[in-house]
């Protein structure tokens, strides 16, 4: 079996997440399970008028359009998420920084509405800002060095790099990120989203294959859905899994003419947003290679493996903001 090292595997996909005890688990399932039987039957109420619906509804002429909202995703929406809405999407008068003031509201129908009750909750913590630089606050110091680059370089280029639009700021900023990660050059973009859902096509199309963590983020998703190129996804964080995709990729190669993979793309992050987690470990992409480097040489197929860790470029806000802060100071 041309397999690496099962303690090296075990090692790489040991997971280092506390389990809940028992009584947690069972205790949440319980509680989601008897919060999703009454709203079925709330949702039976609704149907046949014994209880106000308070959801904006399609009208009569709409009800042949495509629906915009999958039935689970609106059932969640009004039966599960609307209990505990109040604790979400709270309006606060002041900067977001660390600590902020939030407006108190109350609901009289059950989270549908609310009202404010005109006072106001103060110094309280912010958890869940994309603030998380501070560039919101109201620090003089760091103002001043934004008002100065502003006139120096403008609000925005409002064009294209390959016209008009590329400054030398862009050109340092570039070379910063490839010092920081250890390459020969690198590429920056305005947006994270779009750096992935736009570029992935043009790293594999029809005839690739994609193999992808079950936990990518959106962009990367979308990206891969726009490149054409047939996706397979494996367990989040799992080498087991991982091998056996791509044992089974090299080996038979693409669906109906069994011609071998074009492009082989692995698509992990460097930090996942959704759980949050990393990979296993820093040898994770040679570890990756070093599988496909033996699948190909024990059966001959050509192949051009690209792993690539794209939250080098999904923890992008955080990177980049952080060199231009450096660059501005």
């Amino acid at each position: 079996s041309h397999c690496f090292p099962l303690n090296l595997i075990q090692q790489l996909s040991h997971d280092t997440f506390e389990q809940p005890p028992m009584y947690v688990a069972v205790m949440t399932y319980l509680g989601y399970g008897i919060v999703t039987l009454f709203g079925y039957l709330r949702d039976v109420l609704r149907a046949v008028g014994l209880e106000k619906c308070h959801v904006a509804q399609e009208r009569e002429e709409q009800k042949d359009f495509t629906p915009l909202y999958q039935d689970f995703e609106n059932f969640y929406t009004r039966n599960l998420y609307m209990r505990v809405r109040d604790n979400w999407n709270r309006p606060i008068c002041s900067l977001p920084g660390p600590i902020f003031d939030l407006m108190e509201r109350v609901s009289d129908d059950y989270n549908w509405t609310f009202r404010f009750t005109g006072r106001t909750i103060h110094n309280v913590i912010n958890m869940g800002s994309y603030n998380y630089l501070g560039f919101a606050e109201n620090n003089e110091d760091f103002l001043k060095t934004v008002a100065e680059k502003v006139r120096q370089y403008g609000a925005g280029v409002c064009s294209t790099r390959q016209e008009i639009g590329n400054l030398k700021i862009h050109e340092e900023l570039e070379q910063l990120v490839a010092d920081f990660i250890g390459v020969e050059s690198s590429m920056i973009f305005g947006m994270g989203f779009t750096t992935n859902s736009m570029n992935i096509p043009a790293l594999v199309g029809k005839g690739c294959l994609i193999v992808s963590d079950e936990l990518n983020h959106t962009s990367l998703i979308l990206g891969a859905r726009l490149s054409g190129a047939t996706i397979r996804v494996f367990k989040h964080n799992n080498m087991h899994s991982l091998e056996k995709l791509l044992r089974e990729a090299v080996c038979s190669g693409q669906p109906r003419t069994h011609r071998p993979w074009k492009k082989i793309l692995i698509m992990v992050e460097g930090i996942y947003r959704s759980a949050p987690t990393k990979p296993p470990s820093g040898s994770y992409i040679g570890y990756c290679c070093a599988v496909l480097f033996q699948y190909i040489m024990t059966k001959r197929h050509f192949l051009s493996p690209m792993v690539s860790n794209l939250h080098f470029l999904q923890a992008r806000v955080l990177l980049s903001q952080v060199l231009v802060k450096n660059l501005y100071l």
